[in-house]
């Protein structure tokens, strides 16, 4: 597989830490051209830019195209877009949706829950909403317009268990249900242009928001202590979810076997849902014809 992506192009919001910076890596260490969004463009000191990003691609051997953008700002989202486009002559192949910004409300909601109704979660609401199912669904937009006329293209939503149950807390669950319907929905109208587009559930990362709540995280009793345990043991590296999006930008499975080898290889913590697509075609089988 390696190098495997060689030639395509990809768009991966949010990609300065977390899950988004996993998946530029893994995208970028197979092969393709990435183009990561921001909000940190210059080194912090933290290791969380997309110029530290763009380095550790470089030191393995990938290329990485850093932009800074706010995607609850329209116009910076379209000059994204346009500017890939150009840049690479209409070419897109890969939009992974991963950026978030209501991460930080959900560890402080684990140390402090708050219920619907208080005055915080008004604001949290709107963290969440602006970018987990607003910003989605604009990226999924401008995306379509370049991957329709080719009939190739696979659309990822980052996504979690909180879109099918409860998860955090309402506001959380509210938008990963949401964009799950995003992913649904929109994948039907693109079914027949050859376009896939599906979310992806992680399970616990070790993200760098996570590793610091794990590291501050105090237990009060055993339960508490005991839970911690199990989200430490079960948790997975943030380039884990790049690895799934590799394959299935190969296009060498078809969904029945994609959903049967990551349920098996994820042990049902990473999984794919809401797959519009027939079951007997590719998953974005116009790798395979293009």
């Amino acid at each position: 597989m390696d190098r495997a992506l060689s030639g395509k192009v990809a768009i991966v919001t949010g990609a300065s830490r977390g899950v988004g910076k996993g998946i530029a890596l893994q995208l970028a260490e197979a092969g393709a051209t990435v183009y990561i969004t921001g909000r940190t463009l210059l080194p912090n000191g933290r290791g969380t830019s997309l110029t530290d990003c763009v380095e550790e691609i470089k030191k393995r051997g990938g290329r990485a195209i850093p932009v800074q953008c706010d995607h609850e700002k329209d116009d910076e989202v379209k000059d994204l877009f346009d500017r890939v486009a150009r840049e690479q002559h209409g070419r897109l192949d890969i939009l992974v949706n991963n950026a978030y910004s209501a991460s930080p409300d959900c560890i402080d909601h684990i140390k402090e829950p708050k219920s619907f109704w208080d005055p915080e979660p008004l604001e949290t609401w709107n963290h969440a909403s602006n970018l987990g199912i607003r910003g989605v669904y604009i990226c999924a937009v401008h995306a379509a317009r370049l991957m329709v006329p080719a009939r190739k293209g696979l659309i990822v939503n980052i996504s979690s268990e909180g879109g099918l149950t409860y998860c955090f807390n309402s506001w959380y669950s509210i938008g990963k249900a949401a964009a799950d319907r995003i992913a649904s929905d929109c994948a039907v109208e693109l079914r027949e242009h050859n376009v896939a587009f599906l979310s992806l559930w992680p399970g616990a990362t070790r993200t760098e928001i996570f590793m610091e709540w794990a590291e501050n995280c105090q237990p009060a009793n055993f339960l508490q202590s005991a839970e911690k345990e199990r989200y430490m043991l079960n948790s997975e590296s943030p380039e884990f979810p790049g690895k799934c999006i590799v394959h299935l930008g190969i296009g060498k499975l078809t969904c029945s076997e994609t959903i049967q080898s990551f349920v098996y290889l994820f042990s049902c913590r990473l999984i794919l849902v809401y797959i519009n697509v027939a079951l007997s075609s590719s998953v974005d089988g116009w790798s395979n014809r293009n």
